[in-house]
């Protein structure tokens, strides 16, 4: 197979120098430059906060500089608006998803744009285009679906190939693969190379840097809205790349264990079940223990706690919380009981992202601040506000902040204060570092080490197992709705995972003994 050519011996497709953006008294983007050519993947690098999305937007229409110069093809551009940069053939796929869920999902990808027979929209041909665009990433997505009814990972699939469908020449990714297992991931990635052979520019924002390492030619790191450096991506390293990002260097992925989970059952669960969906469920949870929830996209781990949680319906099952049993019916439920479910869209489900810090923070235990019948102590609001902004160091202007301007690392801990302060006995991650950098990242799991020492008992649901290897005590891996083992983290290895979780137990059983490839924290 012939060689690709060096990305920047062809022309520039975008250039940009000396970009600033302020929002009020807050200056979000300082002086920022960025170079993109035709057939290369570039990656964006930085914390979150560091400028990253917003350059994106600046770049996409969504923001106008307020200084520097933009460049297509070597010509100065002004772009007025989203249809205008993609008219350019710029085209930005956001890391919030930017679906009509009770629309289908041929109607999604060709929403604004319906192919049409005289008056009407052609919905064959809508169809057909669909079918077209995911194909393409390999996802048997039915085209008549409604999105409502997909899961995230699949929704993540239709706004990628709503994106495809436009014909980018400048296709900017954040973090498309946030939601997506390995399969999906990996078959996105393959995608972005295809792009790249047919001369598609594309700039690709990741905190998974093992993915970037994968497909990028260079990556630039911004740090507090600042142009830091563009490194070739073979002449750098992760390390180097990191060090960036942060201004320091960072000695390790995760925190030193400070917890000793005890013997003393916490919640258990019997014959758990939702039928069609998973169960019936064998588990137990120990006081100050984490328990990874371990699988393949799909295996029913989320369907799972969403139950244990009250938000969708049990068919059967019996649930005991410090040895008392529980009847669950709706989330208020656990919540009275102390279990708290920190979603992985927390936008969606942890967060009113139009109200402030303070008031997300204190909704969901109201009655330990009010003062009378129907009135909340503001003050004490504040106060209990700024303990746990203090506490979990929540970069914050002030509690009065609206939460949905914070970063993603930020907005996730003010989930986890909304359940400290109603005293959660058992909280449930489910993908808690999705779209969250790396420093931010640590910052989370120190969390959930530094609670699970308090005694609370964690389940943890992530799709990275470097993450369930470096957090967890022991690990229940699903399959196919039902939990296919249980493994102690320290004598386990990634290979027994994903043994259990493709094909099940009789697989483990005939596998080589290895070694673990990630050490047991």
């Amino acid at each position: 197979m012939n060689a690709l050519p060096d990305p920047s011996t062809l022309p520039a497709l975008l250039g940009m120098r000396g970009v600033c953006k302020r929002f009020d008294n807050v200056v979000a983007l300082a002086d920022v430059a960025l170079e993109v050519h035709r057939g290369e993947v570039h990656a964006i690098c930085g914390e979150n906060g560091a400028g990253k999305s917003t350059l994106m937007k600046v770049l996409s229409g969504v923001h106008a500089p307020d200084e520097g110069e933009l460049r297509i093809d070597g010509e100065p551009v002004r772009i007025d608006g989203l249809s205008h940069a993609q008219r350019l053939g710029i085209v930005m796929i956001h890391q919030e998803l930017n679906l009509v869920p009770h629309l289908t999902v041929a109607e999604n990808i060709w929403l604004g744009r319906e192919p049409r027979r005289g008056w009407f929209v052609d919905r064959e041909r809508q169809r057909e285009g669909a079918r077209a665009c995911l194909a393409r990433l390999g996802a048997d997505i039915d085209p008549d679906a409604l999105v409502t009814t997909l899961p995230i990972a699949q929704r993540q699939l239709v706004e990628i190939a709503k994106a495809l469908s436009l014909q980018a020449r400048l296709l900017i990714m954040d973090e498309p693969t946030s939601s997506l297992g390995e399969a999906d991931a990996a078959r996105l990635l393959q995608v972005v190379r295809e792009l790249r052979r047919d001369g598609v520019g594309i700039l690709y924002i990741s905190h998974r840097l093992d993915e970037l390492e994968a497909i990028a030619d260079r990556v630039t790191v911004l740090r507090d809205g600042r142009y830091i450096a563009t490194r070739r991506w073979h002449e750098t390293s992760i390390d180097e790349i990191v060090s960036l990002m942060v201004g320091r260097e960072l000695d390790q992925q995760f925190p030193p264990a400070t917890r000793r989970p005890v013997d003393e059952v916490l919640l258990r669960v019997r014959g758990l079940q939702r039928r069609g969906v998973f169960g019936p469920l064998d588990f137990e949870l120990r006081r100050g223990e984490i328990l990874g929830f371990a699988g393949l996209v799909g295996a029913g781990r989320t369907e799972t706690a969403r139950a244990l949680f009250g938000a969708d319906p049990l068919d059967g099952g019996e649930v005991e919380l410090g040895g008392q049993p529980l009847v669950i019916r709706c989330p208020r439920d656990a919540i009275e009981a102390g279990i708290a479910y920190v979603s992985e869209d927390r936008k969606a489900h942890g967060l009113a992202v139009t109200m402030s810090v303070a008031h997300n923070i204190t909704m969901a235990n109201l009655s330990a601040l009010t003062r009378g019948p129907g009135v909340i102590d503001a003050a004490r609001e504040r106060e209990t506000a700024e303990r746990f902004i203090r506490q979990l160091q929540i970069r914050t202007p002030s509690p009065d902040q609206i939460a949905r301007l914070l970063s993603g690392g930020n907005q996730q801990k003010v989930v986890i204060a909304k359940w400290l302060f109603r005293q959660a006995r058992v909280i449930v991650f489910d993908e808690p570092t999705r779209g969250i950098d790396v420093g931010a990242k640590y910052a989370i799991y120190a969390l959930m080490d530094e609670l699970a020492a308090q005694g609370i008992g964690i389940v943890l649901i992530s799709s990275d197992l470097p993450e369930i290897f470096g957090l967890t005590d022991r690990i229940a891996v699903f399959r196919q709705g039902r939990i296919a083992g249980v493994l102690d983290t320290r004598g386990s290895s990634q290979q027994d995972v994903m043994h259990l979780a493709s094909v099940g137990p009789a697989a483990l059983s005939q596998a080589p003994d290895t070694a673990p490839e990630t050490p047991a924290p």
